[in-house]
């Protein structure tokens, strides 16, 4: 049986680690596509060498441009690629371009599509990521549910029959990171001169991020934090700023070069608490006990804000008090599995082969 996983971006990165080696252990052939979308080596092949990922079997080199002609040039390469690796399932993560591409490479010519972290629903069709999801999931054979909230969805657009609730993903590979950094630990402190107390903030979205005044009015907002405010430069958030010219060294707030997902989740793990606009990140916070504020007005990941674990806070008020609210004190609940959706996802596609 052959599986071929079609990846693009560093959220897939992670997604494909625990998959990869669920694949192999059950002694299935795993071919791994990357179609470039993300192309530098912090965006990329350092999650692969992390994670213990192989080397991709191909890499499409598409690199970045327009949505459309971004995705169209997936498609066209996806396509042919499909058709000479014949595999028995085509494997699609998340919600990005190169997941809408190899969902539209892959029905067109009937290879089976099995959609990991399937019925996420943000209801803004305003983010790309909701269009990709939707379409993905409707071109898609069999749904691979992360939650029960995902499952309730799926059922509301008539796929309930093609749909399985395994858990998500990103457990097993957070747990598989904090494992690693028991055994090998990262020291960001002494290299970045961190402060014993800090926030930690990322902020890459376009809606945040391709407007001056809202950058501007974000940065203002978490330089006047009360606590130090560490922030990992992504590059769209770099060349944004760059173009504007904004100081993303100013009050409260510093930044630093991107961080390699260990070494994310390890100044997660040592922030007081997370600021973000990202999807990851937002679920990895509640994984990691530590209260998040989303500057967003909407969440995909509905389930993380019971008990205020997870705030939405697109207006920036009171960001530093908001931001810097007691851990809740109720018993967490814990929707997301228990760490083995990639073994119940392998298990089932060996099942419908």
């Amino acid at each position: 049986m052959k599986i071929l996983s079609v990846v693009g971006a560093r959220p897939q990165f992670v997604k494909l680690g625990p998959m990869h080696r669920a694949i192999t252990k059950a002694g299935l052939s795993h071919l791994i596509v990357h179609t470039g979308q993300h192309y530098d080596d912090e965006m990329s092949s350092v999650f692969f060498s992390e994670l213990d990922i192989p080397k991709p079997n191909l890499n499409l080199g598409v690199g970045s441009g327009p949505h459309g002609q971004q995705t169209a040039r997936m498609i066209e390469s996806l396509e042919k690629k499909f058709l000479e690796y014949k595999p028995n399932w085509i494997v699609i993560y998340g919600d990005t371009n190169s997941t809408l591409a190899a969902a539209i490479a892959a029905t067109k010519i009937n290879i089976p599509i099995a959609h990991v972290e399937a019925g996420l629903r943000s209801f803004n069709r305003a983010m790309p990521e909701e269009i990709n999801r939707i379409v993905a999931d409707h071109c898609s054979d069999l749904l691979l549910a992360p939650t029960a909230a995902a499952m309730t969805q799926l059922s509301n657009e008539g796929l309930s029959s093609k749909s399985e609730l395994v858990g998500d993903v990103m457990v097993d590979s957070l747990n598989y990171i904090l494992e690693s950094l028991k055994k090998r630990p990262v020291d960001l402190k002494e290299q970045f001169d961190l402060p014993n107390k800090f926030l930690l903030a990322t902020i890459h979205r376009a809606e945040n991020t391709d407007s001056k005044e809202r950058i501007e009015s974000i940065i203002d907002a978490l330089s006047k934090c009360t606590t130090p405010i560490i922030i990992p430069v992504h590059p769209r958030l770099g060349d944004r700023c760059s173009s504007f010219n904004i100081n993303l060294n100013t009050g409260n707030l510093r930044s630093i070069r991107p961080l390699s997902y260990r070494e994310l989740v390890h100044a997660a793990k040592s922030s007081e608490a997370i600021i973000t606009d990202s999807g990851g990140l937002q679920k990895e916070a509640f994984l990691l006990a530590k209260p998040c504020t989303t500057i967003r007005s909407e969440t995909e990941w509905v389930e993380t804000l019971e008990n205020d674990w997870n705030v939405l806070l697109p207006d920036l008020t009171d960001l530093s008090e908001v931001s810097l609210r007691e851990v809740p004190k109720e018993k967490q609940p814990q929707p997301f599995g228990d760490g083995s959706a990639s073994e119940k996802i392998v298990e089932i596609l060996t099942k419908n082969k």
